[in-house]
Parts: structure tokens; C-alpha cells; sequence
């Protein structure tokens, strides 16, 4: 007999501190209906009889065109004034990966991730290379001040009145408070943008994007694109995307260890989740993690103040929260 399972899809919006007093309703609501509308849509494919595959990439491509998020779009600047963007996709059922990094003109680098995934035996295309394989592919192609945004730019200047050189995960610039304040605080937020899902086949697949880090020099890349640090997917296991110090979830291979605890261990999901993010605050990192398990099971913790996260179950409306301990709202 076929052990049961239920379908979902889960997506994160990025890890950070929380700033309850500096959101309004209509802030939050944003945020919110945007994270419950991209969990319906990409709920919405595995209801349709597509894979899980095909409803991470959904997801997180309608993720990066959102500017509330840090990939795609709403992509933060390096030093340079620039833009750097980092995409991953992982099928659980084949394990082949796909994975672009360092594109400034490919308008959703996730969709790019994907293309190598069906359509190359290599899995990893960076810069140029990535740009010239999209091409040939068909995707859409921007100019760079395509991901340019207004807000994104402010972040980057106030960064640089402090005269520093460190590069900021996500917005890690101090709010503007005259221009505009957000549900997490802007001066811990770590951005990146992410989905797992099981599909009605009982596969398993993540995707995970990024616009890195404000500041950040150029040709830094953190875990988003490296499959088993920021993105993994086993049939036999779970489908993992992470959010926060990439640099730190590089160093615990993070979204692989989940996989390995549950397989040579015998965790659950829950179990496994938690102590990646215990492993993560013992060498002080900070961020998060969202996860499935082959029977549907999900997990998303993290040890920042909030996450921007979302679920939503085959037939059943979404869930979203952002807050910590906060519980989930439809």
C-alpha cells in the first residue's frame, strides 16, 4: 500500500529582525497578499497536474518580480551601483540541478536556472556564459537598470555616507523612515526569496533567487546558487531553500545537512530543520530555511527576529506570517 501524502508548496520572502511600530496596516497587507496571491499561484500549478519543478520556478520567477523582495526586480545594488543576481532549481526525482550567477540581464534568473536544469548537461553557467545560454534558450532579456529601483539605490548611498566597505545582507542599510518602513527591519533583513513543493506525484523540488547583498563587492556569491549549501531536493528526503548569512550556510552545506539528518539519521523534518538553524547560531549566523518532506511535512525556521513565509496545501487556501511565533494567518 502507497503511503499517503499531501501536496503543497512553500515559498519564503527573506529572514530579518522585526519592526512591529514601523508598519502600518496597509504596509503589512501588502506583504501579506502578496506572499497568499504567489502561494495560490503556485499551489494553483500542482493543482493543475504540474511538477513540483514547474511550481517552484512559478513561484519564485512571480517572487522576483515583486520589488518587495530581494531578487529579481527588487535587487539590491553593489558597491559599484551595479546589480549581481543568483538563481538556483533542483529536481528532487532526477537531482539534477540548475544554477546562473553574477546576470544583470536576464529578467528572472530563476527561469535561467531552469533552462540549465532541462536543457544542459552542465549545471552551473555564471556571468557571460549564463547570459549567452539564456539567450540561445529564449528567455526574456532586460537591460541592467532594468532591476534599478529607487529605494534599492537609497539603501545603497545612506550604506555609503557611513563610509564602510562591508557589504549588507539584503537592505542592511538603516531605513529611510521618510521614504518608506517595512514589516521586518531593514537594518537585519536578509534577503533572498525562495520555494519548495511536493507535487500530486509525490516529487519533491526547490528553487531559491537573489539580488545578494547591498554593497557586496563585485563577483561575491553566497549560498542561493550552490546546490546543498542554499537549495536542495532528494526524492528520498526533502526539498530545502535558505535564506540569510550566505557565507555561514556555505560553511554548514545547510540545506544538504537536512537531507543527510532525515536519511542517515532518521529525523523528521521538524527535527532536521531545527538543528541545521541550532548549527547555524552556534557559529553566528543568522537566517532561515523553509522545507518539505517526502509526505508533505514542512518546516520553516529560523532564528532571526521574522521571515516573510508562506504554504499552501493541494485544495486549501494559503497561509502566510511574518512575524517570529506568530501564527500563521489565511
Amino acid at each position: 500500500m502507497t503511503e499517503s501524502f499531501r501536496p503543497v508548496l512553500v515559498i519564503h520572502g527573506g529572514a530579518g529582525a522585526i519592526s512591529k511600530e514601523s508598519i502600518t496596516p496597509e504596509q503589512a497587507t501588502n506583504y501579506t497578499q502578496s506572499l497568499a496571491n504567489i502561494a495560490k499561484a503556485g499551489i494553483g500549478i500542482i493543482e493543475n497536474g504540474g511538477s513540483a519543478v514547474d511550481a517552484v520556478t512559478h513561484a519564485v520567477s512571480l517572487l522576483e518580480d515583486c520589488e518587495l523582495f530581494n531578487a529579481g526586480k527588487g535587487s539590491v545594488f553593489t558597491a559599484d551601483e551595479t546589480h549581481e543576481l543568483d538563481a538556483a532549481i533542483m529536481d528532487g526525482l532526477t537531482l539534477k540541478t540548475g544554477a546562473v550567477s553574477i546576470v544583470n540581464g536576464i529578467k528572472n534568473p530563476v527561469q535561467a536556472a531552469r533552462a540549465v536544469l532541462r536543457h544542459s548537461h552542465h549545471a552551473f553557467f555564471v556571468g557571460e556564459g549564463a547570459h549567452r545560454f539564456a539567450k540561445e534558450h529564449g528567455l526574456e532579456l532586460v537591460s541592467p537598470d532594468f532591476f534599478n529601483t529607487e529605494f534599492r539605490h537609497e539603501q545603497l548611498l545612506h550604506l555609503k555616507k557611513t563610509n564602510t566597505k562591508k557589504a549588507v545582507l539584503d537592505h542592511n542599510a538603516q531605513t529611510l523612515a521618510s521614504k518608506r518602513k517595512a514589516p521586518l527591519d531593514e537594518n537585519n533583513k536578509m534577503g533572498t526569496v525562495g520555494a519548495v513543493a511536493l507535487d500530486s506525484y509525490g516529487n519533491l523540488a526547490a528553487a531559491t533567487s537573489t539580488g545578494g547583498l547591498t554593497n557586496k563587492q563585485i563577483g561575491r556569491v553566497g549560498d542561493t546558487p550552490i546546490i546543498g549549501a542554499g537549495t536542495y531536493a532528494n526524492n528520498r528526503t526533502c526539498a530545502v531553500s535558505c535564506t540569510g548569512e550566505g557565507e555561514r550556510f556555505i560553511e554548514l552545506v545547510a540545506a544538504y545537512d537536512i537531507s543527510a539528518l532525515i536519511e542517515y539519521c532518521q529525523l523528521t523534518i521538524d527535527e532536521a530543520a531545527h538543528k541545521v538553524i541550532e548549527k547555524l547560531t552556534t557559529i553566528n549566523g543568522v537566517g532561515g530555511l523553509i522545507a518539505v518532506d517526502t509526505q508533505g511535512n514542512i518546516s520553516l525556521p529560523f532564528n532571526s527576529g521574522g521571515m516573510y513565509r508562506a504554504f499552501a496545501y493541494q485544495n486549501e487556501e494559503p497561509r502566510v506570517a511574518i512575524y517570529d511565533e506568530e501564527p500563521f494567518c489565511i
